[in-house]
């Protein structure tokens, strides 16, 4: 085999193999280098470079800088034009950046014998090329309005970029990229953490071993129940923030728990004052404010600090409020209503001191079970029987999706870009919200069949789909993958709700009609729980 021309002068009877494994070895030299002087160990650099024998650029590459700075165009297309391994239309790019950056220059002195080069080159050297005549024409009328000339005092800058445009269309042999190490390494390690199925603690990555998280990584182990409800526990809800957690119950009262820094919760405030059960809570984005949502009743806004209920809304008696969502303001939410008898159903926005501002009514609407506001609020989304309506605010176009089952419950992820829906066919589908597409991805083994049952994003990126089960279970998937990864026992009746703590992946809480919240809680190091 012969040696490549940057290595001849080192090469000996004991020199290192061509490849090591797949890897090509002047390559791996080559980005090695590369990577230390872009982190400033320009002598460790050059001492690999000495030592190993291959340059980091062929020799070709500080000819063409040379030339370049000097305005040898003439010798830059030569060398361009002897650069291996080129295509045509690249070439031809590279030769068009290499006259465009004369024809700019030669505008740039001014005067007539200026002009008349400059037009020169644009008909022998750029208009052959066959590149965009757009570009050509733009060109040529700089000729007149001398948009884009080159003074004589900003020559260096500008040949300076030239060159770092020009090398950009050559391959990558010849200028090895910017960051090309890094790059690998990162895209590496993303590989291995995007096919790890346990993985959820972001800090727990480290480039000495491969990467590969323990189940325990997810929250399994039930460090906490929470007994203060005397009924059936209907909804569970952590803050924003994660410092809270929200409980509702069918003994109409809901409590605010408090997450302690040691992962324990206490009982903050237990809001009494509806007459019915407590089927819903909403945290306001920036987490002082709790809605509750009484089933058959109106909105009740408590204030977190205090436990106060400071305002009683939702419009007319006679309708029945199922579902209501925050704006991103915290000033502004969105509820959705359905009246007795042929009373129409209502989705209505209003403010904190329960003055409607917008309502949408009539045939159009159907009656809503469950309803979001997307982070950004940009979309108002809503579950009605089979469809699930997305419609962008304030204004803006509506689209749907259709399931053939009935949707019992609708949740966002937390980026707002995906959201997922329990099915009472035992099936959670996950759609892409801005995607036009038929067929979700689904997650199966949990059991619905009669009762509303939530499900949740959670874990670190929300990479994690858990939700509750008539099974008395908590069920945990992997996103994109359709069968659980880990099943949660200790509910003796049906769970009805989950949630993931938005701050503290490794915490999850369930709310079963067993009368409990119990708090789940994965090892938080790299060791194995005990």
């Amino acid at each position: 085999m012969d040696l490549p021309e940057s290595s001849v002068s080192r090469a000996d009877e004991g020199r290192a193999p061509r490849r090591v494994g797949p890897v090509d070895r002047e390559e791996l030299v080559r980005v090695i280098e590369q990577s230390l002087y872009s982190l400033g160990y320009r002598r460790a650099a050059a001492a690999l470079e000495a030592e190993s024998g291959v340059p980091l650029y062929p020799p070709d590459h500080g000819s063409l800088l040379l030339d370049v700075m000097a305005g040898r165009w003439d010798a830059c297309a030569e060398t361009v034009r002897a650069v291996a391994g080129v295509g045509d239309a690249d070439r031809a790019v590279a030769e068009f950046l290499l006259w465009r950056a004369h024809y700019l220059e030669l505008l740039g002195t001014g005067g007539d014998a200026g002009l008349r080069r400059a037009r020169e080159v644009l008909r022998r050297r750029i208009a052959p090329l066959g590149v965009d005549r757009r570009c050509v024409h733009c060109l040529a009328c700089a000729m007149v309005s001398c948009d884009g000339a080159v003074a004589p005092d900003a020559v260096v800058g500008w040949r300076i970029a030239v060159f770092l445009d020009l090398v950009e269309v050559l391959p990558p042999w010849f200028h090895v990229p910017s960051g090309r190490l890094e790059h690998l390494v990162e895209s590496a390690v993303t590989k291995q953490v995007a096919s790890c199925i346990y993985h959820n603690l972001p800090d727990e990555i480290t480039l000495f071993q491969d990467h590969k998280c323990h189940e325990q990584h997810i929250p399994s182990k039930c460090a906490q129940i929470l007994c203060g409800h005397n009924n059936e526990v209907w909804f569970v809800r952590f803050s924003n923030n994660g410092d809270y957690l929200a409980s509702s119950s069918s003994d109409c009262t809901a409590i605010i728990w408090k997450v302690e820094k040691d992962d324990t919760l206490t009982k903050k405030h237990c809001l009494q004052g509806h007459q019915k059960p407590i089927s819903f809570v909403a945290w306001s984005p920036n987490d002082r404010m709790l809605l509750t949502c009484g089933t058959g009743e109106s909105l009740k806004l408590w204030n977190v600090d205090t436990g106060e209920c400071n305002l009683k809304f939702g419009g007319s008696v006679d309708y029945i409020i199922s579902s209501c969502a925050w704006f991103p303001n915290s000033e502004k939410i969105v509820c959705a209503s359905s009246g007795p008898g042929s009373s129409p159903n209502r989705i209505f926005t209003c403010d904190l001191e329960g003055r409607e501002l917008e309502v949408w009514a009539g045939d159009r609407i159907p009656k809503v079970s469950d309803l979001a506001v997307t982070p950004d609020g940009q979309h108002l989304i809503f579950v009605s029987c089979n469809d699930i309506w997305i419609r962008e605010l304030p204004k803006g176009r509506e689209w749907r999706f259709r399931e053939k089952q009935a949707i019992s419950s609708l949740s966002l992820s937390g980026d707002g870009q995906s959201l997922i829906v329990n099915l009472n066919s035992q099936e959670i589908h996950l759609w892409k919200i801005n995607e036009k597409t038929t067929m979700p991805e689904k997650f199966k083994g949990h059991k619905q069949e009669k009762f509303v049952i939530r499900s949740c994003f959670g874990g670190s990126n929300s990479l994690f789909i858990a939700s509750g089960s008539e099974d008395s279970q908590v069920y945990i998937w992997k996103r994109h993958l359709e069968t659980p990864i880990k099943v949660l026992h200790g509910h003796t009746m049906i769970v009805n709700c989950v949630s993931w703590n938005p701050a503290r992946p490794h915490m999850l809480a369930s709310a079963s009609d067993d009368r409990t919240v119990r708090i789940w809680l994965a090892c938080k190091t790299g060791s194995t729980c005990s």
